[in-house]
């Protein structure tokens, strides 16, 4: 496999066979990624790789939280807080397809809760990865921090697993950092579910559309 098709083939896995991801694969992946660019070389990356008690632990304070009705506090401000064109448009496609690989109706607010909380369960993935950066880097070592995932992404298609990031599992930074004895100088940016993908799931069996080169490239001779 090329890294034109790991490229192409890459897909947010939100379902997974139950089988354990060695420690030794973990390792070659960041190992990999850790080779990702960033300015000046700073490497602004820290990683906390999770599983067993730990990382239910973690998956029953965040859907506690969202069921005792606690309101989100995330470190950063993922999306816009108001949804314009074209974004719009493709943020309501995206789910759409989602909620037609699951089988959810437009009217149907309880299977799409349901479908939320599979976030704060790691989509049943025997791995989550926890990405955070020091609150002293600014916006350009958030961009290196983008590069760095995506290697991790990359490395871990090659090995034949499945991730997903999910800026959802960032919600309630404060109950992860506590969790996982974090200091609160860190911004948690993401969590990154990580194994071995159940092909024969629908969910996994869906792809998203992308735009064509032209739509978002200007060429000057």
């Amino acid at each position: 496999m090329n890294i034109t098709e790991i490229i192409r083939d890459r897909i947010s896995t939100r379902a997974y066979v139950n089988k354990m991801v060695s420690r030794e694969t973990i390792t070659h992946i960041l190992d990999t990624a850790r080779w990702s660019p960033s300015g000046t070389n700073t490497q602004p990356w820290k990683v906390v790789v999770v599983q067993g008690e730990t990382k239910q632990a973690i998956s029953n304070a965040l859907l506690n939280a969202q069921k005792q009705g606690v309101k989100p506090n995330p470190d950063y401000d993922y999306y816009p807080t108001e949804w314009v064109e074209p974004f719009k448009s493709r943020r309501f496609e995206c789910g759409m397809a989602l909620y037609k690989a699951l089988e959810i109706g437009r009217e149907d607010k309880e299977k799409r809760l349901e479908a939320a909380l599979a976030n704060y369960r790691f989509f049943g993935a025997p791995v989550s990865l926890f990405f955070f950066i020091d609150k002293v880097m600014q916006q350009g070592s958030w961009f290196d921090m983008g590069m760095f995932l995506q290697s991790v992404m990359l490395a871990a298609e090659e090995q034949g697993l499945g991730s997903c990031p999910q800026a959802s599992t960032s919600d309630y930074p404060d109950l992860v950092r506590e969790i996982l004895s974090v200091s609160d100088q860190f911004s948690l940016i993401c969590g990154l579910s990580l194994g071995y993908p159940d092909t024969e799931n629908p969910v996994n069996n869906y792809r998203t559309s992308r735009e064509e080169v032209d739509t978002f490239t200007t060429w000057f001779d």
